[in-house]
């Protein structure tokens, strides 16, 4: 089985546009560029993954899941960094400043709670 996408919602889509342009800019992706009056964003993930944004389909509010985490490769621990910071200065919110992770065997790694709430983190390699 080959993971094919991942879509969160979201309830603010030019503002999830904006924080995941700069925290993924931040480890060296771009988004796809679809139109801004398409309320949905696209990036495509190392190993061909795409990942989207977009408000849910059903017409209900956007909310994150409790316990949910998206992880991200950073290539080094300065881009982890570059990636915490560019999300707290687009909306998001820190759920763990960068730094040595002793439950990920010391690994430098950060957390953050994006617009919408979902919790993402980045770790560089060991």
């Amino acid at each position: 089985m080959v993971l094919l996408s991942i879509r969160l919602g979201t309830n603010d889509a030019e503002q999830a546009r904006s924080f995941y342009d700069a925290t993924f800019a931040a480890l060296g992706l771009a988004d796809l560029q679809v139109p801004m009056d398409v309320p949905t964003a696209l990036y495509r993930l190392p190993g061909g993954i795409h990942f989207m944004l977009g408000p849910p389909r059903d017409g209900e509010a956007a909310s994150c899941g409790n316990g949910d985490t998206l992880g991200f490769a950073a290539p080094d621990a300065a881009s982890v960094d570059r990636w915490h910071a560019a999300g707290l200065a687009h909306g998001g919110r820190s759920e763990g400043e960068p730094g040595p992770r002793a439950a990920a065997g010391g690994r430098y790694g950060a957390y953050l709670r994006d617009p919408d709430g979902h919790k993402l983190c980045a770790y560089a390699p060991a």
